[in-house]
């Protein structure tokens, strides 16, 4: 047997849509985003560079939490495939994506904040891209609208914090 896709060895999620809990708890998420970014935007020149550069160093950890939080969503998605199927190339590349996300992450927050706001929005970007075929494949593409709204928040957020710095 042939697999072309991860969908041709998964099985569809009961939920193909997020339910309400999901909604909010992923809205409520994008707090810390808009709240630093506003936060620099609004104060830089008001406060002490100090705190600004707390906020910033704050905002880019948060970004690397969730762009790492995304690249595990692959590994989730590839892990319902069988055990069998896990060298498929569809499986391989969700994983490599994954650990991919994972690694740029961790090195963006040993970069100054302006530049790593600047990779991490851009992770964030590939990230949903990337998914997109995924979820496309695995039969979950109601996720793909919450998904989009939370990354152009987040991305837009680490892109205007890093161009005030």
């Amino acid at each position: 047997m042939t697999v072309n896709s991860i969908a041709d060895v998964a099985v569809p999620g009961p939920q193909a849509q997020p339910g309400q809990l999901a909604r909010q708890l992923a809205y409520a998420g994008l707090l810390p985003y808009v709240g630093a970014a506003l936060f620099i935007w609004l104060l830089i020149h008001r406060v002490d560079h100090e705190q600004v550069m707390f906020v910033a160093t704050a905002l880019t950890q948060y970004a690397a939490l969730t762009a790492a939080f995304a690249g595990a969503l692959p590994w989730g998605l590839t892990m319902r495939v069988g055990r069998d199927r896990h060298d498929s190339p569809p499986a391989r590349r969700a994983l490599w994506w994954g650990t991919a996300c994972l690694s740029v992450a961790w090195v963006a927050t040993l970069m100054p904040p302006h530049a790593a706001l600047v990779v991490l929005g851009v992770l964030l970007i590939g990230s949903y891209l990337s998914d997109r075929a995924l979820y496309t494949m695995l039969h979950a593409q109601g996720w793909l609208q919450l998904r989009f709204r939370l990354t152009v928040v987040a991305s837009l957020s680490c892109f205007l914090a890093a161009a005030q710095l």
